[in-house]
């Protein structure tokens, strides 16, 4: 049989399946027994079937696949986001292939290299800071890209995300009008990670702006783990005059930080107010719930697979405007005890 008039259900046929098994077989491999891809794979090689998918690939010279670098799975908001994207990315018919750099912009170069080799389509991206390296490689490649989770004041580069400076300047703000003076703040590691730094450049610049500061003794960085967020805790509470409002970087810090204030006895929000950033899923069931910054996870997926698909296709990828996050005051937070 000639290969120009060979159809899915030929090949269905020789392989003794369904055509959804050979349509699986061919486009997500993993979802199919072992024997069944042997015998879709022997079927497509006796009749040299060429999919329809993979004939048009080879003429536009595209995968269907998306390169994904995001800075891990461990922090439930990055797994939804990822989550987000490739539910978007599958219903516009590409696949997503997935890395994680740690917050190292230079594994992050190593870990794309193979997906280049690939021949992805496009890479997603995660925040401003990456190698120059890595910019020039997808410059050299001609490759779409966008970075997420961040915005800039320059066209150079296409993101999508919101402002977090901003939002984190807001969270202060609202403190201060609680009449917290004595402030602190546990940050996430600021290097290879510009939402982090961006939100203690927030926070300073709101204190700034009503005369107040935020000394270096009372910024700690820390990796976003929850026994971070609680050594963190024990150093600041540990300080005199003990701050009034403890600042964290994202709700895992936070929800640790408040594990360690009941391990110690400390009254939240009575002694001590602590607000996170993120709004994950956790936050709402924390005692008491976490006042925090909620990110639009799902929509920040969904708009930068349609961002990037509409790229590779040859649309108009035009950048959406700025996402909007929300402060979600919850019982983490309240007045100062000294006002």
């Amino acid at each position: 049989m000639a290969a120009s008039s060979t159809k899915l259900i030929d090949v269905a046929r020789l392989a003794q399946v369904s055509t959804a098994t050979v349509s699986r077989a061919l486009s997500n491999p993993g979802r199919v027994s072992a024997q069944a891809l042997r015998r879709v794979e022997s079927a497509v090689q006796q009749l040299r079937y060429v999919p329809h998918g993979a004939a048009r690939a080879l003429r536009s010279q595209r995968t269907r696949a998306i390169g994904a670098v995001v800075p891990t799975l461990s922090n439930a908001i990055f797994a939804d986001y990822t989550q987000a994207l490739h539910k978007a990315l599958e219903a516009r018919g590409y696949r997503m292939l997935l890395a994680c750099n740690e917050y190292d912009p230079v594994s992050e170069e190593a870990l794309v290299a193979p997906l280049l080799e690939h021949g992805i389509d496009a890479l997603v991206l995660v925040g401003r800071d990456h190698s120059a390296g890595l910019f020039r490689n997808m410059e050299e490649h001609r490759l779409p890209y966008v970075l997420t989770w961040t915005t800039s004041d320059s066209s150079e580069r296409p993101c999508i995300g919101f402002r977090n400076r901003e939002a984190a300047a807001h969270v202060a703000d609202y403190l201060i009008d609680l009449q917290h003076r004595e402030f602190a703040m546990i940050a996430g590691i600021g290097r290879g990670n510009d939402r982090a730094r961006e939100r203690v450049e927030g926070v300073r610049m709101a204190l700034a702006a009503r005369g107040l500061q935020l000394k270096p003794a009372r910024i700690l960085e820390s990796p976003y783990s929850f026994m971070a967020g609680r050594q963190a805790m024990r150093k600041l509470m540990s300080l005199t005059p003990q701050p009034t409002a403890v600042i964290c970087g994202n709700d895992v810090l936070a929800i640790g930080a408040l594990a360690e204030c009941h391990a110690m006895g400390v009254d939240v929000p009575r002694t001590v107010s602590i607000t996170g950033f993120d709004d994950m899923q956790m936050a709402s069931i924390t005692i008491p719930p976490l006042t925090t910054v909620r990110v639009p996870t799902e929509k920040l997926g969904q708009l930068a697979a349609d961002y990037i698909v509409n790229r590779v296709e040859g649309a108009e990828g035009t950048v959406t405007p700025e996402l909007t996050v929300d402060l979600v005051v919850r019982g983490t937070t309240g007045p100062s005890r000294n006002r």
